[in-house]
């Protein structure tokens, strides 16, 4: 049965749109399922403000405006996008069947899953309204920003300890808040921050709001001690959430390995899943990274290697 595509990439950040452009210079015509709302393309990034690490740009951009940029050069190299989102998928024989939010099925060759990880937050309203605005769920990304400044970190694991002690060499002060009275992280990571001079610990306490919505940019968290109910302020330049990622692979499910937390497995060193011919990029595989430039980096060897997976076959 002659397959619709060769090369199927579900999702349009940097992963998958990286490898577009790779698969297009390849001869490869990929088709891009970039999503529609509430699904919208171009993934975390668009709801970024300034991206100061992204290599090729010394004086920064702005997320969206990356991704334009890289979803431009995709489209100029020859891939074709369609904003539609994944209803349900069938790797069980090849072609594979992608079955479309416009109720029309899509055979294809090779999949690329580029569907990323969305940050989980605490459910306040206002973290999405000061997002960038002081509030971020990424140290590493935003960090910089806070060079000498007062921030805040929540959360009690090892997203939490990693994201306190990067902080910690920036900022001049870091406030871990946690609920319990213990962290769940391991004990050399618990070790490093707690030693650290500059990191403060809230045990027992829960934010129940985040304050600056009038000015426009974070100024304080409100706080609530689970065991006395005392609620207090503590003031900061900046407010981390530090409580993990949860990948977008619930499409996956029962058809690929996953890691115990949902991730898609590949093989070490490759972009490779547990079905010959599907290949995973990004966020969605990566438990370690989590950045732009590394998803960009995963989505060309993607690619690649479904290129000459379809050479193998004589494709």
């Amino acid at each position: 049965m002659k397959s619709d595509v060769k090369v199927l990439i579900i999702g349009g950040g940097p992963a998958g749109l990286t490898a577009a452009i790779y698969a297009s210079r390849a001869n490869l015509a990929p088709v891009v399922l970039e999503g529609s709302a509430p699904n919208l393309p171009g993934g975390q990034l668009m709801i970024t403000t300034d991206v100061e690490n992204f290599p090729g740009f010394p004086n920064g951009i702005l997320g969206p405006d990356l991704m334009m940029n890289m979803r431009q050069q995709a489209e100029k190299a020859g891939a074709d996008f369609k904003g539609l989102n994944v209803d349900s998928v069938d790797f069980s024989s090849r072609p594979f069947v992608v079955s479309t939010s416009d109720g029309k099925k899509i055979t294809t060759d090779t999949v690329i899953i580029a569907t990323g990880a969305d940050a989980r937050w605490l459910g306040l309203p206002e973290e999405m309204a000061l997002q960038g605005k002081g509030v971020s769920a990424c140290a590493t990304c935003d960090g910089f920003f806070f060079r000498g400044k007062k921030v805040i970190v929540v959360g009690g694991g090892d997203t939490a300890m990693e994201e306190a002690s990067y902080l910690a060499r920036l900022a001049s002060s870091v406030t871990l808040i946690h609920r319990r009275d213990r962290f769940r992280a391991s004990a050399a990571m618990q070790k490093r921050v707690l030693e650290n001079s500059k990191v403060s610990v809230a045990w027992n306490s829960v934010v129940t709001s985040i304050l600056g919505l009038d000015e426009g940019k974070f100024r304080a968290a409100r706080v609530k001690n689970v065991d006395t109910g005392v609620e207090s302020e503590i003031e900061a330049d900046g407010f981390f959430v530090a409580i993990g990622h949860r990948p977008n692979t619930s499409l996956f499910a029962g058809l690929l390995d996953l890691d115990p937390s949902g991730y898609i497995a590949t093989v070490p060193g490759s972009a490779a899943t547990s079905v010959p011919g599907v290949f995973a990029a990004g966020d969605v595989q990566d438990t370690v990274y989590k950045q732009a430039v590394t998803a960009a980096g995963s989505g060309c060897q993607a690619a690649i290697e479904a290129s000459r997976y379809l050479e193998e076959l004589g494709e």
